[in-house]
């Protein structure tokens, strides 16, 4: 069993919540914990994707550092082909 103090605005929005919803308080609040507790234990995005990060790569180390320089290359060479 655990005790908790609770402000009173929170307490009476638990209340509240838990009327509207049909739960008790206590029933509100494990279902709440309950699901803050499985989201944390979800990977982060780098985590899910961190297979697929630099899958495509350009091989070119500099891409943020000389974008307009590489972007304005990329122009006129499309320009020469048309």
């Amino acid at each position: 069993m655990i005790t908790l103090r609770l402000n009173p605005e929170l307490e009476q929005t638990i209340n509240n919540t838990a009327k509207i919803m049909g739960l008790t308080k206590s029933e509100l609040i494990r279902q709440s914990i309950n699901e803050y507790i499985s989201k944390l234990e979800q990977p982060n995005a780098w985590e899910t994707g961190k297979d697929l990060f630099g899958k495509y790569s350009s091989s070119l180390g500099n891409l943020s550092e000389n974008r307009k320089d590489l972007i304005k290359d990329k122009l006129k060479a499309k320009v020469k082909r048309q």
